[in-house]
């Protein structure tokens, strides 16, 4: 089961080392503030882009239909801490072609 939006929000922020103080400067909201809105919050769109912008993330629709294949490539593209697919996993995705996999390396610059 996919995890909320704001335990998204929660576990992208520690993934990048950032604690709720550090959206201050990044996004320009107090951390009561930010504290509130992951814990509880229901943010306004524009709210929410400029977090994913704070967050170095990016805000999507995805089909219902097409989300387990997002999660399921999300999950199996694992970067090592220098932010690059380890070798082996390289090697399989440069293997495969577009066509058999139309998500190949779209998480390259995710971090």
């Amino acid at each position: 089961m996919a995890s909320s939006l704001l335990q998204q929000l929660k576990k992208r922020r520690l993934r990048l080392g950032l604690k709720q103080k550090d959206m201050m400067m990044r996004i320009g909201v107090s951390r009561q503030q930010y504290q509130r809105l992951e814990s509880k919050g229901n943010p306004r769109l524009d709210t929410l882009e400029l977090i994913a912008k704070g967050l170095n993330a990016e805000l999507m629709l995805i089909p219902k239909e097409k989300g387990r294949a997002v999660t399921a490539v999300l999950e199996s593209v694992e970067p090592d801490r220098s932010g690059q697919q380890n070798s082996e996993q390289g090697m399989e995705n440069k293997r495969k072609s577009l066509s058999d996999d139309p998500w190949q390396d779209i998480l390259a610059d995710d971090l």
